[in-house]
């Protein structure tokens, strides 16, 4: 199985998901990049449902968003989403999310996600999930506020 570095998913925005403007609502992006991550993780050969059956949870820590121009009610999106850093008990996405017919940056993010047990304690990413997930330099200028250096020592 060819493992992808950066994978491609493509929604369309619906009607719900706009305000009076005809303009997607921030917070849909969220939901976006989630769906864009766990179709990356089913890619990778990790997905979602495995992990939690074997007790691995993965609790989102961060979020940055850049928002550049907006989404408008029944245009195409495609989110390409990467791993940016992986660590022993965190692994960082990337996202970019852009206009799929003119190929327009709409928005930018990372998520950063820490691995924790059934009980909902901090663990170590499996060795196999780790392999998987190969982290990968940022395909375009992200444009986000960098994590502060504590963060990245606890992370570790």
């Amino acid at each position: 199985m060819t493992v992808p570095s950066v994978s491609e998913t493509l929604i369309r925005v619906n009607y719900s998901e706009t305000d009076q403007m005809g303009v997607a609502y921030h917070a849909r992006y969220l939901v976006w990049m989630d769906i864009a991550r766990t179709e990356h993780l089913r890619l990778c050969g990790a997905s979602y449902r495995e992990l939690e059956a074997r007790g691995l949870r993965l609790a989102v820590s961060r979020v940055a968003l850049r928002y550049l121009r907006p989404a408008r009610f029944d245009d195409p999106v495609r989110i390409r989403c990467w791993v940016r850093a992986l660590a022993s008990r965190r692994v960082d996405f990337g996202y970019a999310m852009e206009h799929a017919d003119d190929q327009g940056l709409l928005a930018t993010g990372v998520v950063a996600l820490m691995a924790l047990d059934a009980s909902l304690a901090l663990t170590r990413l499996p060795a196999d999930v780790r392999r998987v997930l190969r982290a990968v330099p940022d395909p375009v200028r992200l444009g986000v506020p960098a994590e502060s250096p504590r963060m990245e020592r606890d992370a570790s």
